[in-house]
């Protein structure tokens, strides 16, 4: 089991910069990748970042160059560090575990979500 935790959520207008953070715990955390998404009002959730286990990182076209997601093991929290922030850029954000699919940013390859923290980018 593998139980997350987002914060960093928040309002801001076009241009900001925001920093998302996810705090995971149980027991198989290290086991797991991980992958931030989003899912904005009507729309289908949708793969903003993802990392591998040794580090490596893919993204979104739709945020390349603009978000970062980095993972701090040593205090069990991943990161979606958001830049340039957009109108578009709107949506609930989760993050979530797989153990199996790791860089997927597909949803149905991620097996424990978080609650969601809300983004609101204002123009």
């Amino acid at each position: 089991q593998v139980q997350l935790v987002e914060s960093g959520g928040g309002s801001v207008q076009a241009g900001g910069s925001l920093r998302l953070s996810c705090a995971a715990s149980g027991s198989t955390y290290v086991n797991y990748c991980m992958g931030w998404f989003r899912q904005a009002p009507g729309k289908e959730r949708e793969g903003v970042a993802a990392i591998f286990g040794y580090g490596s990182t893919t993204y979104a076209d739709s945020v390349k160059g603009r978000f970062t997601i980095s993972k701090d093991n040593a205090k069990n929290t991943l990161y979606l560090q958001m830049v340039s922030l957009k109108p578009e850029d709107t949506a609930m954000y989760y993050c979530a575990a797989t153990r199996f699919f790791c860089g997927s940013k597909s949803p149905d390859r991620y097996n424990y979500w978080g609650q969601g923290t809300q983004v609101t980018v204002s123009s």
